[in-house]
């Protein structure tokens, strides 16, 4: 009963290196060091990534007259737009446009890539006017319970950390809202790990982060050592019970 007692205690002194919860990811180590920056108290706009895709429209003379820049309608002597036209930002940060070919729109805002192209078509248009769209950016949500991790695509320029949980139906309740994490890949292809505190009022700052493409959103579960140790030990248990009943078993039996 003695070597029952010792394995038993060898078994929970395990747990605790993770053996009983292994479903939980992005682990990071004691005093880890997480990213700090000036986006997490300002609600700044959406900023153009590589692999964004790309929908815009252009209009002559301030916006009077409607431009196609893929073929001539020579019916009215102008131009229509082909609304179904996307545009792929590459991983250098250009995109392929017609009349300009390669242009530099990674790491601005959506209006700032609209201005940069009202400028750069007025060389070949009278007054343009732009109106873009990204329609493919998204973030990953794990809200903290196994099975629920969502898609959300970012139908706003200006989606925060916050609506984006929402969206995924809010923090599980096996999920700890002190231990939100924001990870981000940066331009030389590391992340960043930001770490928000949502339990408290406080936190409601960091939770303005204004979103950007490919995010994740990682709410922490909590640790379930009880149930779990159950889980995972019953059957060892069951067994080494089984080994000892034969034994006591054949024991009596020789003697």
């Amino acid at each position: 009963m003695r070597k029952l007692l010792y394995l038993f205690g060898l078994m929970v002194f395990f747990s605790s290196c993770g053996w009983l919860n292994p479903s939980i990811m992005l682990k990071t180590d004691k005093g880890y060091q997480y990213a700090k920056s000036s986006d997490s108290t300002k609600a700044l706009d959406y900023k153009i990534s590589p692999n964004d895709i790309l929908e815009f429209s252009m209009y002559s003379n301030d916006g009077f007259k409607l431009v196609d820049l893929t073929s001539l309608n020579s019916a009215n002597m102008g131009y229509r737009f082909e609304s179904n036209i996307q545009y792929l930002v590459e991983s250098d940060g250009n995109a392929k446009l017609p009349v300009l070919g390669k242009t530099k729109l990674s790491n601005l805002t959506v209006r700032e890539a609209e201005t940069l192209l009202e400028e750069k078509y007025s060389s070949f248009y009278v007054r343009p006017y732009v109106i873009m769209s990204v329609s493919n950016k998204r973030v990953i949500v794990f809200p903290g319970s196994a099975g629920d991790a969502k898609v959300i695509p970012l139908i706003n320029n200006n989606t925060t950390l916050i609506e984006a949980l929402a969206l995924a139906g809010g923090i599980a309740d096996d999920g700890k809202a002190k231990m939100v994490k924001l990870i981000r890949e940066t331009p030389d292809k590391k992340h960043d790990v930001f770490l928000i505190d949502l339990s408290k009022i406080e936190g409601i700052q960091q939770g303005s982060m204004v979103l950007q493409a490919n995010d994740i959103i990682y709410v922490e579960p909590r640790k379930k050592y009880a149930s779990r140790f159950i889980q995972e030990a019953a059957p060892i248990v069951s067994i080494l019970t089984s080994i000892f009943v034969l034994l006591t078993y054949s024991r009596s039996v020789t003697k």
